[in-house]
């Protein structure tokens, strides 16, 4: 990828993440500032951020390959996120680009692991920390994750994902964070 690309192409990600950011910020009294690129590593980038005065940190990729009988959809990402102060490591979200059916799961594979991720609005969480915990386990060692889910319309997705730089990525957010 040239040059030219990868920063039109990164410029985009941060965009879009502020986005989401700001928006999931916007339902909270909390308050996002001076979002910092930290590094790109293979697939996913890394980021900084001061959240209400505190530090956090969190990586993000695009999946590279997307499948679905849909017609319109907005930004997908897979995003990984540290809030020291919080006590909170390693929470992996989705962003479908899309609603999620009412009460169902978006299911993540990854080799043979098989993860079930409840599903709100346009995001898609690890039930707890234990299953945050085993899914970045498991895409440390992987090669590509796969993410379903369906929408409120009926529309099943299949979004593949690469891990490559996924380690390095988790290693800058987590230097970044004081862990």
């Amino acid at each position: 990828m040239s040059a030219m690309n990868r920063t039109s192409k990164s410029l985009c990600v941060v965009g879009c993440l502020v986005t989401v950011l700001v928006s999931a910020l916007a339902a909270q009294p909390s308050r996002a500032q001076g979002i910092k690129r930290i590094g790109d590593y293979g697939d996913w980038s890394s980021f900084q951020f001061s959240e209400d005065g505190n530090l956090a940190c969190y990586m993000s990729s695009e999946p590279k390959k997307t499948e679905g009988k849909y017609t319109k959809r907005g930004d997908v990402f897979a995003i990984v996120t540290h809030r020291p102060a919080e006590k909170r490591f390693g929470e992996v979200s989705i962003i479908a680009g899309y609603s999620y059916r009412k009460d169902s799961w978006a299911e993540v594979k990854i080799g043979t692991q098989t993860f079930q991720l409840f599903t709100q609005d346009d995001g898609a969480w690890a039930p707890d920390a234990e299953t945050d915990k085993k899914l970045v386990q498991a895409m440390r060692k992987g090669r590509t994750m796969v993410v379903t889910g369906t929408s409120t319309r009926g529309t099943l997705t299949t979004d593949t994902y690469s891990l490559s730089g996924f380690t390095k990525a988790s290693r800058a957010i987590g230097k970044a964070c004081g862990l």
